[in-house]
């Protein structure tokens, strides 16, 4: 079997695995990305979040995402039983960004594979990992590659990193995956030409409208450029199972039980079959481990009710560039304190929203009528991605701050 080498090898070419590679190819490294599908590829999660600019742009890939014409997007809207509430991201506590695109992902995640292949990246389509034989230290990992004609290689890599996704190549692999705390839910969803018209919508915000009897039932409205959206729906399975018929009929007789998204879709043309995923919550007992680092949904994935699904692979992407720069460079370093503890204080931010959404306290703070100007800055630059500053209240004690505000609007 033919054996060959590189400095970095990372598994998958999503977003998180192109921007670790170009930021990668930047410090003059050499990298190999194996990616399982042929881009462009379907892919949900189509709405950026404004943290998620500050990515592209160190990694070179700005220019090229402005450049697509994807649709802008400056907030997030939210709707239950015809009360209407939104955030303007451009109206935070946190510095930086404030507005970003809502992307057709196999456009968006085809651009970002393409510049890191600009870079100097080499990126091998229809590839899959089979196994992966980590080295002791000094040397390198074995790693059995099938193509796309079946015939096997290996590759003895340096470093690996896993950005494969709900692939979740190395928490198969190595036996790294823990159960969730979140209850198994699934989506139900679709891209349809949405025929709305008229300034009842605003196209420059995602809008998450919860169910009329269920708080913890919603769905996500995202507008592309063009007249289409993506359309979804969140719910336990138990509450998914209700409802015969094809993954499409299912979804429109959800729908049909909100009177506003109902009303907003009337003339919608469904003309793509909707697709159904179960589970997708997913843990990991360590983000790294000798010769390797997991990035974005291979390592966790929380929910998509506020969209971190990209941020979060786009700040582990830059986390774990910075700290091989200074490993390559013979530097000591600690995964843990510059890569493991850092991402996971983010991701624990956002988990404190998801868990409070689903329990009904969140939808309490933001529905509220009397919301205090500063308070919802602070809530507002969470909600566009910036869940690691801890100069915000909401970022540096999330739960008891989290648990104090829901109180009090509780009792308002």
């Amino acid at each position: 079997m033919n054996i060959e080498a590189v400095e970095i090898l990372i598994v998958g070419a999503g977003p998180a695995g192109s921007v670790a590679a170009a930021l990668l190819r930047q410090q003059g490294r050499q990298v190999l990305v194996i990616e399982r599908e042929q881009f462009p590829r379907f892919s949900i999660g189509e709405s950026l979040l404004p943290q998620s600019m500050a990515y592209l742009e160190q990694a070179g890939m700005l220019q090229a995402v402005v450049e697509a014409g994807f649709q802008f997007k400056n907030g997030a809207a939210f709707m239950r039983n015809g009360r209407y509430t939104d955030f303007d991201f451009r109206d935070k506590h946190s510095a930086g960004w404030g507005t970003t695109y809502q992307v057709q992902r196999a456009d968006f995640d085809h651009i970002l594979a393409k510049e890191a292949e600009r870079f100097g990246a080499e990126v091998r389509y229809r590839h899959e990992v089979l196994n992966i034989e980590l080295g002791t230290k000094g040397v390198p990992a074995l790693v059995t590659v099938k193509r796309a004609d079946g015939e096997q290689y290996q590759v003895r890599a340096g470093f690996i990193l896993d950005a494969s996704g709900f692939g979740r190549v190395l928490p198969r692999l190595l036996k790294l995956e823990t159960p969730s705390n979140f209850p198994v839910r699934g989506a139900i969803f679709t891209h349809i030409a949405d025929g709305i018209h008229g300034g009842d919508f605003d196209r420059t915000k995602i809008r998450v409208t919860v169910h009329p009897q269920h708080c913890d039932v919603w769905f996500w409205t995202i507008p592309f450029a063009g007249g289409r959206c993506s359309l979804g729906v969140v719910a336990e399975t138990s509450f998914l199972d209700r409802y015969q018929g094809s993954a499409t009929e299912r979804l429109q007789a959800i729908v049909a039980e909100e009177p506003s998204l109902s009303a907003l879709l009337a003339h919608a043309r469904w003309d793509t079959p909707a697709r159904q995923i179960v589970g997708y919550s997913a843990n990991v007992d360590k983000l790294w481990g000798e010769g390797y680092a997991l990035l974005g949904n291979a390592g966790e994935f929380l929910d998509p009710v506020f969209s971190s699904g990209v941020t979060i692979a786009f700040k582990s992407a830059s986390l774990a560039a910075a700290v091989l720069e200074r490993q390559f460079a013979g530097e000591q370093v600690d995964w843990q304190a510059d890569f493991g503890a850092p991402l996971r204080k983010g991701v624990d931010t956002f988990r404190a929203f998801v868990e409070s959404w689903y329990a009904g306290g969140f939808q309490t703070i933001i529905f509220h009528e009397n919301q205090q100007p500063e308070v919802k800055r602070m809530i507002s630059a969470i909600l566009a991605g910036y869940a690691w500053d801890l100069s915000n209240p909401f970022v540096k004690e999330t739960s008891r701050r989290l648990a104090a505000l829901e109180a009090v609007c509780a009792q308002g």
